[in-house]
């Protein structure tokens, strides 16, 4: 969906101005809501890709108004009530009123290192063979669903060259929306400026993205 994350090539929000020594977390409820978010997502009643989607749904005004991690247990609280952890009422009043949902595991606090360790792969093997090869040029298809989609708004209908061929991984179009993981090969594809931002681009500039086999077409 093109929601409002898909920022690359939008006008009026200003510079980028990364923080000088930023600390990993601005105050001390930033670093309560990381561990929230990581503890519930344990509970194995989501994934990340519809983790993120629920993130990028917000509304622009709740989503250009919040801090990093606010936009994080916002997109929580959505998760937590699609899938009966919690309910409205105790959302509004801040504290479990109903049995609610039980989780199919608990991430207990023994355990946090070796999960965070072990991470989550999202590289799969694809039976098929890779369509394109590194050189081939490729278009970008033009399309907006209402899902979940990692195509950023700015390079669809584009042109472009392989830059390389990745591995096989989980399709996050689908498995954000429970239909499945439907792996397939990715491939780093590269654009020049112009080709992106139009003749006012700067031929110079080159901008690669990963994208999956489906997003593209022969050029």
């Amino acid at each position: 969906m093109n929601g409002p994350h898909d920022l690359g090539g939008q006008m009026g929000f200003g510079p980028v101005a990364p923080e000088t020594d930023e600390p990993v977390f601005h105050a001390g409820w930033e670093r309560r809501a990381l561990g929230i978010t990581l503890a519930t997502g344990a509970f194995g009643a989501w994934n990340i890709d519809e983790s993120r989607h629920a993130r990028e749904s917000l509304h622009p005004a709740t989503y250009y108004s919040a801090s990093y991690y606010e936009i994080w247990i916002r997109a929580l609280e959505t998760l937590l009530e699609r899938h009966g952890f919690v309910s409205p009422d105790e959302l509004a009043a801040g504290h479990k009123i109903w049995p609610g949902v039980k989780p199919k595991r608990v991430l207990h606090a023994s355990d946090v290192a070796a999960v965070l360790a072990r991470g989550g792969p999202c590289n799969r093997e694809v039976e098929a063979a890779p369509k394109f090869d590194a050189g081939d040029r490729v278009r970008t298809i033009n399309e907006h669903p209402q899902g979940h989609t990692r195509l950023p708004r700015y390079a669809r209908g584009k042109t472009g060259v392989i830059e390389a061929v990745r591995e096989g991984f989980v399709f996050p179009d689908t498995n954000a929306h429970g239909k499945g993981e439907v792996p397939q090969h990715v491939y780093t594809v590269s654009f020049d400026g112009r080709e992106l931002w139009g003749q006012g681009g700067d031929p110079a500039l080159t901008v690669s993205i990963d994208a999956w086999e489906s997003y593209l077409e022969p050029a």
